[in-house]
């Protein structure tokens, strides 16, 4: 502390720094980010563990193929809070975001999305191009076609949102393995399904802010008991998916079962319940854990004992 500062100007400093940090945790989504990341370590795990390669010889390959997609997706995002700002403005739960603030300019955050998104590629280009082409076709889904097209029109805007979170282990496979073998795939899938049931939750959730800002959610144009059903349809797609990854094992097989069945109990409570809200967060809450426990899961199950 200088001597000829005040106490005061110090808390205002500390607190600049606070928002400072807050305001960047905001624009990059930090834990939507985080949540893309577990993926393409699993695939790129996986990749190495079916083609009998060492973590270590490949661990220049690794922080390139991590930080590369991570700056991808964070790049995406970016533009996302960028583009989204009028109707981050009527929404409760975004209107702290540093676009809405003012805390930094519109200019500078399309500026900084654009510039992440061609470093990330660039990095990615030093792994494999089938590893870019797969990080690509989710930055171009997720800027292009799910925030700039359907978002706003379509309810539909959720199938198309959710291809780019699904190619994130197919972007770390791909950094070690050339083509799309079933387990990959399978991992896709997962991913892809996963994030229709996730995704209305939050919509019911949040289903006054979504209809004030005029964004084309299911909840919101089909209403709620059209979202309870298809959510109950899309979990129980997953019920037979773990039964494709016998290379994983009898283990990870019962564990993911035991998961599917769990949720969707939960998901069927939702069609006779009236506290659509409690309900609506306990399906959150189950789906956030689900995926976290899944994927650290496959990782666990092959490390060499």
């Amino acid at each position: 502390m200088k001597k000829n500062e005040a106490p005061s100007q110090i808390m205002d400093k500390e607190r600049s720094i606070s928002t400072f940090i807050s305001d960047i945790k905001s624009l990059f989504k930090a834990g939507v980010l985080i949540a893309n990341v577990l993926p393409v370590f699993t695939g790129f795990w996986l990749a190495l563990h079916f083609s009998n390669q060492s973590f270590m010889d490949n661990i220049n390959l690794f922080v390139l193929t991590i930080i590369g997609s991570t700056l991808v997706m964070a790049g995406a995002l970016v533009i996302n809070n960028w583009y989204d700002v009028d109707i981050d403005t009527i929404m409760a739960r975004t209107q702290k975001r540093p676009t809405v603030t003012g805390h930094f300019s519109l200019k500078i955050v399309l500026a900084l999305g654009i510039v992440l998104s061609i470093v990330g590629f660039i990095l990615l280009l030093f792994t494999t191009i089938e590893a870019t082409v797969y990080a690509f076709i989710g930055w171009f889904t997720y800027v292009i076609l799910y925030t700039m097209w359907s978002k706003r029109r379509y309810t539909l805007n959720t199938v198309i949102g959710s291809v780019s979170g699904a190619v994130t282990p197919l972007i770390g496979w791909a950094a070690i393995i050339p083509g799309i073998p079933l387990l990959p795939l399978v991992l896709f899938m997962i991913i892809f399904i996963w994030q229709m049931p996730h995704t209305f939750a939050i919509a019911i959730k949040k289903y006054d802010e979504y209809k004030a800002a005029g964004v084309a959610m299911l909840p919101v144009v089909r209403g709620l008991d059209v979202t309870k059903r298809q959510m109950v349809v899309y979990i129980a797609c997953l019920l037979p998916l773990p039964f494709f990854l016998v290379q994983l094992g009898t283990t990870f097989i019962v564990i993911a079962t035991i998961l599917n069945i769990g949720w969707l109990v939960v998901a069927i409570k939702g069609l006779f319940t009236k506290d659509n809200l409690k309900w609506a967060h306990a399906n959150f809450l189950y789906s956030v854990n689900y995926l976290t426990i899944l994927f650290l899961l496959m990782i666990l199950v092959t490390i060499p004992y």
